[in-house]
């Protein structure tokens, strides 16, 4: 009984335990559901900070269900609710993201089912979701043609609401957008199929788009929270398959193993989500690049996770609006610290050459400069350029606008002479081979024609010898 009443005892006080998880998942719920419910527009800006303070990445289903329900028990605080998304997804956009989903997978099914109160309530949320720039306004112009491919009282009814809830934004956006669903406001109009009353309240939406929707702007200037170039978009469709991630609202526990006799740990999914939480506010949270690195190294990172904290802070950088010398600075003092950094950033580089066609062009211009300054101050090795294949099969436009900024800032950094120099290094050809590639004739000009395009035909000069040597053998 004793041993029995101490291991229960041990289990109670231990925080990782099971029960103890429970009551903390317990709490994050009950500390959500009343902070979202007593959020208004004077205490927004108090309400903030709150809910950051709240372990938001564990609780991301628990946070876009208290905000979905909020929003359908009050649609009239739609706006609100909207403006906490668009701040909360500026930091967290997985959590954005999952409620974005979730409002397009309702109103779908919503609109289905013929429910109209709660299809005009979660069309209002996407509507500003949309003046938030949460959801792209392309979202907006599919649910109108939805609504009005086949008009009914109720469809035509949700869809005027929509359009004077999000018609600003789609003014200053899609102009075009807009004017082809007056158009079909207006065939719906002579048609004459649909009930008076909703007649009326069509002329009555022509009269609010005359006035540029004064009395419907997109943001009240109280709730303007977010700068429109922080925001980040999404562009899910109401004819995409989405996975709503319902078992994110469902508790369970979570344990970390460690092998007894090794010192790798092996981290749990939410274990690596921490961490990357942890490296991710030291990352924006930091005055100087000296403080971030010595506040990331007291976080202790496990052995075999540095790729977490390489991946975190490319990924920072190029979310960025223009490359920050910060990330670049960070990068050269963690490579220099040890080589298991210079491995990861490798390996990182690879990855992101891989995958650069997924990357917008602010991005990849972001990604090409930080690794140039890595490159350009010999912190990470040149042997990187091994994974890169010059020619019109491996290359996508992507990848070559990645190559000519990287190479542009590298001769910017180093100087054009000392760029050959290291380029014609005789130990380095096989790493370089793909960059210079002379397995054909065709590779080779594309090489050249790719150099000169971008202003660094001095690089050519072997290329163009070995090409004039090809050519003349074929003779």
């Amino acid at each position: 009984m004793d041993l029995a009443r101490a291991r229960a005892q041990q289990e109670a006080d231990d925080p990782a335990s099971a029960e103890n998880q429970r009551l903390s998942w317990e709490a994050l719920r009950k500390s959500l559901n009343g902070l979202i419910n007593k959020v208004n527009v004077s205490n927004i800006k108090h309400i903030i900070p709150e809910l950051f303070q709240e372990n938001l990445i564990r609780g991301r289903g628990l946070f876009a269900r208290a905000i979905s329900k909020a929003q359908l028990a009050s649609p009239g605080f739609t706006h609100i609710y909207a403006a906490l998304v668009a701040v909360i997804n500026t930091k967290l956009p997985e959590n954005g993201e999952l409620i974005l989903k979730r409002v397009v997978y309702g109103f779908k099914r919503a609109y289905k089912r013929r429910d109209k109160v709660t299809a005009t309530g979660l069309a209002k949320f996407i509507a500003h979701l949309v003046n938030h720039q949460v959801a792209h306004e392309l979202l907006a112009l599919q649910l109108l043609t939805v609504l009005l491919e086949e008009p009914t009282d109720d469809s035509v009814e949700i869809a005027v609401n929509f359009v004077k809830e999000a018609g600003q934004i789609l003014q200053e956006l899609s102009p075009q957008g807009l004017q082809a669903v007056f158009e079909r406001f207006r065939e719906i109009l002579h048609e004459g199929d649909i009930d008076k009353r909703v007649q009326y309240t069509v002329e009555n939406l022509f009269a609010v788009w005359k006035s540029g929707f004064q009395d419907y702007p997109a943001i009240p200037s109280e709730l303007d929270l977010v700068e429109r170039a922080d925001q980040i978009t999404f562009e899910v469709g109401l004819s995409d398959d989405i996975d709503r991630e319902e078992m994110l609202d469902i508790f369970r526990a979570v344990t970390s193993s460690a092998s007894a006799g090794q010192k790798t740990i092996d981290m749990t999914e939410q274990d690596l989500i921490n961490l990357r939480r942890s490296i991710y506010l030291t990352i924006m949270s930091s005055v100087s690049f000296e403080e971030c690195c010595h506040k990331l190294l007291k976080l202790n990172i496990p052995a075999g996770y540095e790729s977490e904290l390489c991946s975190m802070l490319v990924e920072c950088c190029s979310n960025e609006r223009s490359f920050l010398k910060y990330y670049g600075l960070m990068g050269q003092r963690f490579c220099m610290l040890h080589q298991k950094y210079q491995d990861c950033f490798d390996d990182v580089f690879r990855q992101q050459y891989e995958t650069i066609h997924r990357l917008e062009t602010n991005k990849l211009r972001n990604v090409a400069k930080f690794f140039a300054h890595l490159l350009g101050t010999d912190a990470l090795p040149w042997t990187c350029f091994e994974y890169i294949k010059l020619n019109e099969y491996d290359t996508t436009s992507s990848s070559r606008i990645f190559i000519k900024v990287l190479l542009q800032d590298l001769a910017e950094v180093q100087g054009l002479a000392v760029l050959i120099e290291r380029f014609n290094d005789p130990y380095m050809e096989d790493i370089f081979a793909g960059m210079f590639p002379k397995d054909s004739a065709r590779n080779t000009r594309f090489a050249i024609n790719f150099y000169t395009s971008v202003g660094l035909g001095a690089l050519t000069d072997g290329l163009r010898e070995f090409l004039k040597q090809m050519t003349a053998a074929l003779k």
